[in-house]
């Protein structure tokens, strides 16, 4: 554990901004490298905050503000997923468009800025159940959109749910795969096989 310093604490707004710092700074960091990897004090050097500013928000150390990290990614991306579910009026369309929404971002950040989430997910299963949740309730909420998206162009609700499940696999696999080649075409694959799978899907 780092060991606390002699920084005066934010108080009043400023406390407010060192917080929301602090969590973007941690889900950053979880974007570029590992959870294990990722440090109290490398997280205060990120947000530009004291180790001591850190535990003062977060007395359990690094998990609290991962956490807190993945619920600010699930906010962001259910934000561009909702986009792009409202892109068309066709749920084939719209889940397309949700495949190619990360391809800029990625490309800008030099495909370093993904989603967190399922990487993390992965790294610390059945080893940090907090962080295990919070990816379960992302993962489940990204689903729960998709899901009423497709049920609302006439796909039956059993069914909607799996091929919202199927969507959001894919979704994370094209990324990861982008990510890994540096190339957006695996996002550009699954963009075109998303709308053929949505269309194929049996209706009411």
């Amino acid at each position: 554990m780092d060991v606390l310093d002699a920084t005066p604490l934010p108080t009043g707004r400023s406390e407010t901004d060192t917080r929301r710092r602090i969590i973007q700074a941690a889900a950053g960091l979880l974007q570029r490298q590992e959870y294990e990897s990722t440090s109290v004090k490398s997280i205060a050097g990120a947000a530009k905050a004291s180790p001591g500013s850190v535990y003062h928000f977060f007395p359990g150390g690094k998990q609290q503000p991962a956490i807190e990290a993945m619920r600010h990614d699930a906010e962001d991306f259910s934000a561009m997923l909702t986009e792009g579910l409202a892109s068309s009026a066709d749920p084939a369309e719209a889940v397309a468009a949700c495949a190619l929404l990360p391809t800029e971002s990625l490309k800008h950040s030099d495909w370093a800025d993904g989603c967190p989430t399922a990487v993390t997910a992965l790294e610390t299963v059945g080893r940090v159940p907090g962080l295990q949740d919070a990816a379960t309730e992302t993962l489940t909420h990204r689903q729960n959109l998709v899901t009423t998206k497709v049920e609302a162009g006439g796909v039956a609700t059993l069914a909607a749910r799996s091929l919202a499940g199927t969507v959001v696999c894919l979704l994370e696999g094209a990324e990861l795969l982008s990510r890994v080649t540096g190339d957006d075409t695996p996002l550009r694959d699954a963009a075109g096989h998303l709308a053929q799978l949505v269309r194929a899907s049996p209706r009411v």
